[in-house]
C-alpha cells in the first residue's frame, strides 16, 4: 500500500508538533506532502523546517491539492467547522484537533457531511491512542477494577494570558480547550455511556469565557465522574478511575507515560526521539493517532472505534450543557442550534 499523504492546515505550534511526530513513523506509511497557512510566508517557513514539498497560501489551495489524502486541522477552535467542511467538500479525509467544533450543532453537521461524502473524520483526541489508555480499557473490560464507581480528574495550568483560551472570538474557555480531555477520560472509563445529569459551576473572565470549571457527570447505575478545569492555576492533572476492586491512576492523563496499576505498582512508558523539539508535553504521542487513521482509511472505515462520531457528539453535548450552566455562549450557539 502507498503511504498516506498528509496535508497540514495551519502552521502553528500544534501543527508543528503533529508533523514532527508523524516524522517518527515510517515514510513507507506516512508522508506530509503539503502545508497551508493564511500567510504564504508562514507556510513556506513551516515547509522548509519540516522538509515539506508544497506550501500553500490559504486553505482552499490545500483542499484542492490532488496529492493530499487526509488533512490535519490544527487551526484555532472557531475555524474547525469551516475548515472541516472545506476539506470534506473537496474529497479529503479529516483529522481535526479537539474540540471538533464549537458546539454540538456544528459537530453534528460536520459528522453528517463526512458520512454523506463517505470520508473519514475524527476529532483529535490523541489521548485514547496512548498504550496506557488502551491498557486501562482492557483492565476495565476484564473486570480487574470491578464495577466502576467513580472517576476523578482535573486539568489546569496558568493559561489566562493565552489568546486562544481567553478570547471568545477564538472559541476560548477551559471547557473547550481542557474540558474535552477531562470529559473524554470520564467517558472512556464508563464505556462511552452518556451521563444522565451534568451539574456544573465556574468562573468567567471579562470576555465572557470560562477560566475555571467544576462539574459532576452522573451516569446510569450510579457512577459519578468529578472533573475540574482551570486556566488560573496548576492542578494535579491526573485521572483516577475507581472501581469496587481497585483503582488505576493515569498521570499527566491527557498524554500519559506513567500509570499506577490496580496492584499499586507504577509503570512508565517512553516515546521515540523526533527530529525537532516539541512545543507541548509528550507531543510525540500524536504519532499514535496518525497511525490509527492510516489503518482506518486502509480498511475503508469512516470513523475510529476509539474516537467515534458518537463519542464526539456526546462530548460536544456535555460541553454545551456545562457552558449553558455557567453562562458562556458563542454566536455559533444561535446559528447552529440543534
Amino acid at each position: 500500500m502507498a503511504p498516506l499523504r498528509w496535508g497540514i492546515a495551519s502552521a502553528g505550534k500544534i501543527s508543528h508538533d503533529f508533523t514532527n511526530a508523524v516524522g517518527t513513523l515510517p515514510a513507507t506509511d506516512h508522508l506530509v506532502v503539503a502545508v497551508a497557512a493564511r500567510k504564504l510566508q508562514d507556510a513556506e517557513n513551516f515547509a522548509a523546517q519540516h522538509g515539506i514539498g508544497t506550501a500553500h497560501e490559504g486553505y482552499e489551495a490545500l483542499a484542492k491539492n490532488p496529492n493530499v489524502d487526509v488533512v490535519y486541522i490544527g487551526a484555532v477552535n472557531n475555524a474547525h467547522y469551516e475548515l472541516g467542511l472545506l476539506m470534506l467538500e473537496h474529497g479529503k479525509h479529516v483529522l481535526c484537533e479537539k474540540p471538533l467544533c464549537l458546539n454540538e450543532g456544528q459537530s453534528s453537521r460536520l459528522v453528517k457531511r463526512a458520512a454523506e461524502r463517505k470520508l473519514f473524520l475524527m476529532e483529535g483526541i490523541w489521548s485514547r491512542f496512548f498504550p496506557f489508555y488502551r491498557q486501562l480499557r482492557e483492565r476495565i473490560a476484564r473486570g480487574d477494577l470491578g464495577e466502576i464507581r467513580e472517576v476523578e480528574v482535573e486539568f489546569g495550568f496558568v493559561l489566562s494570558d493565552i489568546d486562544r483560551l481567553r478570547l471568545k472570538s477564538l472559541g476560548g474557555g477551559t471547557v473547550l480547550d481542557l474540558g474535552v480531555y477531562t470529559i473524554q477520560v470520564c467517558l472512556w472509563a464508563v464505556g462511552g455511556k452518556a451521563p444522565e445529569k451534568v451539574v456544573a459551576s465556574g468562573i468567567t473572565n471579562d470576555d465572557g469565557v470560562d477560566v475555571e470549571v467544576t462539574a459532576e457527570l452522573h451516569f446510569p447505575g450510579g457512577t459519578i465522574a468529578r472533573m475540574k478545569t482551570s486556566a488560573l492555576r496548576q492542578l494535579k492533572n491526573v485521572a483516577i478511575v475507581r472501581g469496587s476492586k481497585g483503582s488505576v491512576t493515569l498521570h499527566d492523563f491527557w498524554c500519559p507515560l506513567k500509570l499506577t496499576d490496580v496492584d499499586g505498582t507504577t509503570r512508565e512508558d517512553t516515546l521515540p526521539t523526533a527530529r525537532h523539539p516539541f512545543n507541548f508535553m509528550n507531543s510525540c504521542g500524536l504519532r499514535y493517532e496518525a497511525e490509527e487513521i492510516r489503518q482506518c482509511i486502509a480498511a475503508g472505515r469512516l470513523q475510529s472505534t476509539s474516537v467515534s462520531h458518537a463519542d464526539s457528539l456526546t462530548i460536544a453535548h456535555i460541553q454545551d450543557d456545562i457552558r449553558k450552566q455557567i453562562g458562556v455562549t458563542f454566536p455559533e450557539d444561535t446559528h447552529f442550534a440543534i
